[in-house]
């Protein structure tokens, strides 16, 4: 049975320099079984509704901007999963979570450069289920434990944002040993409670966690992570690391 994921998709340079997380995510796809399809909750597709895309074939979102333009080029053409959606959308339904299906949503960054250092070839379909930024990490968990049955299924859950988040903090000249204390030390608070499973803890971070809201001045990228918590099993810890002195480059599996 496939894990669930818990991806730190860093800045979409990372699709051109993927550093010390390219092959950390080549390595993992390696291992695991090839999935049928790969659904991603992503920092990236806020709303205030659960939304699921459903495009056969969903186009690639360059979502930033500021960036040099060999990224532009980037494509990653993975084909859709809509029958999928369709069940996703069953799933949720039964658990008394309304969603709609969104048939022109694209590819955010959030999915294609993950994906993209993991299956290059883009021949595993994708789709993307949005993230309701009013609820916190309840929702997200609770929405991973609905469809935590669809890794029996061949699906690779995934959740794509960033274990620590404060771009307006970020050293864009320190190296990959440098580490912002207030981020290291939220980091390392973080594993710990996922490696005892404390979920009260994690579900209250924002209050329990030292240097909460410094590392997650909003709390998107961070919600991924309770997707993946709720879809998986036992937390493993697959890699770690910092780039810009604070953003969090951490890969997590719930086996």
């Amino acid at each position: 049975m496939l894990p669930s994921l818990f991806i730190s998709h860093g800045s979409p340079m990372l699709a051109l320099e993927p550093g010390a997380s390219g092959p950390a995510l080549a390595r993992l796809a390696a291992e695991l079984p090839r999935p049928r399809a790969v659904l991603v909750v992503s920092a990236h597709w806020e709303s205030d509704e659960l939304l699921i895309g459903s495009s056969p074939r969903p186009a690639t979102w360059h979502d930033f901007g500021g960036f040099p333009a060999p990224l532009y080029a980037v494509q990653y053409p993975a084909p859709g999963a809509p029958d999928l959606a369709v069940e996703v959308q069953r799933l949720l339904a039964e658990a008394e979570l309304p969603s709609r299906l969104d048939p022109q949503r694209p590819l955010d960054h959030g999915a294609w450069v993950p994906l993209s250092l993991m299956y290059p070839q883009a021949d595993v379909p994708v789709l993307q289920l949005s993230l309701p930024n009013h609820a916190g990490p309840a929702l997200q968990e609770r929405v991973g434990q609905v469809l935590a049955s669809l890794r029996e299924q061949d699906v690779l859950l995934v959740g794509s944002g960033s274990i620590t988040h404060n771009l307006g903090e970020l050293d864009w000249r320190a190296g990959p040993e440098v580490i912002e204390p207030w981020a290291g030390e939220f980091r390392d608070w973080m594993v710990g409670k996922l490696q005892t499973d404390d979920r009260l803890a994690l579900l209250d971070y924002r209050r329990q966690a030292p240097h909460a809201r410094r590392n997650h001045p909003s709390e998107e990228h961070l919600l991924p992570l309770y997707f993946a918590l709720g879809a998986g099993g036992v937390f493993q810890l697959e890699h770690s690391g910092f780039t810009y002195g604070a953003l969090g480059m951490d890969i997590y599996s719930f086996r």
